[in-house]
């Protein structure tokens, strides 16, 4: 790899740290300077995914604002929303449904996810 390609890699790494690590101004400014709102790391998880999965709702309001798909899954056909579930991220399910995600995409669902964890009441 070049020079380039590297320091591209490397800021991809801090991005998506950013969006684990809730640092909503970071992810803002680099989504507005053109960084790919949808990039997506080696096991296919996009900013929103990792935001959702570890309950940094502010970077998951950027990236929705951003435009962010909410129901594109990772390799392992996880959503953000079934994620959001597995974690019991409640306020997030409750944003990313109210940005259209859809409960029954992905693998598992959103819904079946819910109702593994007996929390059924969160699509009602």
């Amino acid at each position: 790899m070049s020079q380039h390609d590297d320091q591209a890699v490397e800021l991809a790494h801090r991005l998506f740290d950013a969006a684990r690590n809730g640092d909503a101004d970071a992810v803002g400014a680099f989504v507005a300077a053109g960084a790919p709102v949808d990039m997506q790391d080696a096991q296919g998880n996009t900013m929103l995914m990792l935001a959702s999965y570890h309950g940094q709702a502010a970077v998951v309001d950027v990236l929705i604002a951003a435009g962010a798909n909410v129901d594109l899954a990772n390799d392992r056909g996880q959503s953000p929303l079934a994620g959001a579930v597995f974690k019991d991220e409640t306020e997030i399910v409750s944003v990313l449904i109210a940005a259209g995600a859809d409960p029954d995409a992905g693998t598992p669902t959103a819904r079946e996810t819910a109702a593994m964890f007996g929390r059924n009441s969160l699509f009602n």
